[in-house]
């Protein structure tokens, strides 16, 4: 088992993410989605900084600091992270705005309406960050 904690533990990160996500979107909205295990986009924790976090801290624990492993995660993981918070949190916005400005056009059997919730606000990213360290350290004690 141990031979595959670095794919193991980041998909057992995703899959912890998604249901803490489903659980907390349910609380806000008091409506419970079953879609929303399914869709990773938006909302809280940031799922795809989560996994990257994770395999991350597990390449910290394993390898150290000053190593090259974990220094290729770090920077993807801030690659994806920035990606999360900008362009795809602007391109949720954009799609708002056209979504609007399609339904006031009465496009609505011609036009798909656009997924909104893609990207996330920099409190869902830092909570997807405490997320995988959490896990990956809490997984990599089981493992």
């Amino acid at each position: 088992m141990e031979e595959y904690k670095y794919v193991l533990i980041p998909l057992i990160s995703i899959v912890i993410a998604q249901v803490l996500k489903t659980i907390i979107e349910t609380i806000i909205t008091k409506r419970f989605s079953l879609e929303r295990l399914f869709n990773g986009a938006g909302g809280m924790p940031s799922t795809h900084t989560t996994a990257v976090i994770s395999l991350t801290t597990l390449m910290y624990i394993d390898y150290g600091l000053n190593s090259e492993l974990f220094a290729i995660c770090l920077i993807f993981s801030l690659i994806v992270m920035y990606d999360a918070m900008g362009i795809r949190y602007e391109t949720g916005k954009q799609a708002e705005v056209i979504n609007i400005l399609a339904k006031k056009a009465n496009l609505k059997e011609s036009f798909v309406l656009l997924k909104e919730k893609i990207g996330h606000k920099p409190i869902e990213v830092l909570g997807g960050v405490f997320t995988g360290i959490i896990l990956a350290t809490l997984l990599n004690c089981l493992v």
